[in-house]
């Protein structure tokens, strides 16, 4: 593996090889760090950069004056943290610290340090405290003083000191765990689990942004699952986003209804299956949390069945309530409840019993989230039986078929009345204000029932309509 990342090192000698001959003849050690060699190693190296170094942050700014394209700060200087870009490179070089943390908050009190030793130590996990010396002429030495490359050959998340010291000082790393898991693949080590369960009240001193922005990058990882899993093993779920393990409902002795949150995680594998290419942020989060509302909506029938009435409802409600907790914005909060609340409209559908009316109201209110809701619908098909999945996938591609001719003959996406606003203020000889308005949306619902409807036909509807509000 190390042979891999020396070549992979190797293709970045236009950037190594000049930025480690400025350090060193300027007297300074510089390394390449953290995450850096730990993705060199498993050959998925990009282009963000992490160096750490003994020379002070003001020496850092003065060696890549005049080397690097642009240099900015969003905060790291305060913690020691020089940031630039060189090309497509985003480089990030730190000053050695030896930080000590006040137990209340995560943010360090910052103390530079003298070597690299005490600055690895400090670290999340020993697979991101592994070091390359970068030399003069491009020469390059692996430093691992904490194992760090046996622990990534096991795929094992370790921290270089005890669990307890390590997430104490910052809880997030409890978080990051299950992140690394997310994004690797790897399995947490046993005295790792064990704190992380001890210790997730802890994750409560962190911010509920910090806390979203490690939640996005969890689920947008390759291997999300077993990061959610890892989350509700430990409890760490519990604390920031309580409504996934508490779909861990009980079965009932009649199995009249599945695992919610096996089913959930079925459904988010198969909605990523589903994706084109790059990861959908909010299709992932409404495959997740599609059936949040279950919970609060079971209910035990006569005769031993379960049902769930109206839990899209309910769902909707709680995924608003969760992503304001968390700070996310508007925007993504509204796509995910809104793919939620329609995730089960479709099952009305039948064996295609709806009207023309009932699909273009399926369109409009989807809107733009159309195509996340048809991957939301297919991979919301998790059962085993192979003649119902078939049979209902046969039934959503006869919908998205009518979908496709109606939207070729009367543009769904931009359904609106048949008469504008003046059309409307002309023809009942009314002024501006809310009778407009209300003409406007009666002529809309109109149009989503009947279609496209001739000029003179949506007038006499007009007419008629507002001779019944005047009785």
């Amino acid at each position: 593996m190390l042979a891999a990342a020396a070549i992979t090192l190797a293709g970045m000698a236009d950037i190594l090889s000049p930025l480690g001959e400025r350090f060193d003849a300027n007297g300074h050690e510089l390394y390449l760090v953290g995450g850096s060699v730990r993705d060199a190693i498993l050959g998925r190296l990009g282009d963000d950069l992490d160096f750490t170094t003994d020379a002070r942050p003001e020496q850092v700014q003065q060696l890549l004056r005049g080397w690097v394209d642009h240099e900015w700060d969003t905060g790291g200087l305060a913690f020691g943290t020089v940031s630039a870009a060189k090309g497509e490179h985003q480089i990030e070089i730190t000053t050695y610290r030896t930080d000590s943390y006040d137990r209340v908050t995560r943010n360090p009190i910052v103390a530079y340090g003298d070597n690299l030793a005490d600055d690895l130590i400090r670290r999340d996990f020993t697979v991101n405290a592994m070091a390359v010396r970068i030399g003069a002429a491009g020469t390059q030495e692996f430093v691992d003083p904490l194992n760090g490359l046996d622990a990534l050959l096991a795929g094992v998340l370790d921290t270089p000191a005890a669990p307890q010291d390590s997430f104490g000082d910052d809880p997030l790393r409890m978080l990051r765990a299950a992140r690394f898991v997310s994004q690797l693949g790897f399995t947490v080590a046993p005295r790792v689990f064990d704190a992380i369960r001890d210790m997730a009240d802890e994750i409560e001193r962190i911010t509920a942004e910090r806390v979203h922005a490690e939640l996005d990058k969890l689920i947008l990882a390759e291997h999300p699952l077993e990061g959610i899993d890892i989350m509700c093993a430990t409890g760490l779920a519990d604390r920031v986003l309580p409504e996934v393990p508490a779909m861990k409902l009980e079965i009932d002795e009649h199995h009249q209804h599945k695992d919610v949150y096996q089913h959930s995680l079925t459904v988010l594998q198969q909605a990523i299956d589903l994706e084109d290419g790059s990861p959908d942020l909010v299709l992932r989060w409404a495959a997740l949390l599609h059936d949040i509302g279950k919970p609060d909506t079971r209910k035990l029938e006569q005769g031993g069945g379960v049902s769930f009435h109206h839990h899209e409802v309910v769902g909707a409600k709680m995924v608003r309530r969760r992503m304001r907790a968390l700070k996310y914005p508007k925007s993504v909060i509204e796509d995910v409840a809104t793919l939620v609340f329609l995730h089960l409209r479709f099952h009305g559908y039948g064996k295609g019993q709806w009207t023309d009316s009932a699909v273009r109201r399926y369109v409009t209110d989807a809107g733009d989230l159309l195509p996340r809701l048809h991957k939301l619908v297919r991979a919301d098909c998790t059962t085993r039986n192979k003649r119902r999945a078939a049979a209902l996938q046969a039934t959503y591609d006869d919908l998205e078929s009518r979908i496709a001719k109606l939207q070729a003959a009367e543009d769904l996406a931009k359904v609106r009345p048949d008469l504008d606003g003046n059309a409307i203020m002309e023809l009942l000889g009314i002024p501006a204000g809310r009778d407009v308005g209300r003409a406007w949306r009666f002529l809309k619902e109109l149009r989503l029932d009947r279609g496209p409807l001739p000029r003179d036909e949506a007038e006499a509807e007009l007419v008629k309509w507002w001779a019944e509000q005047a009785e």
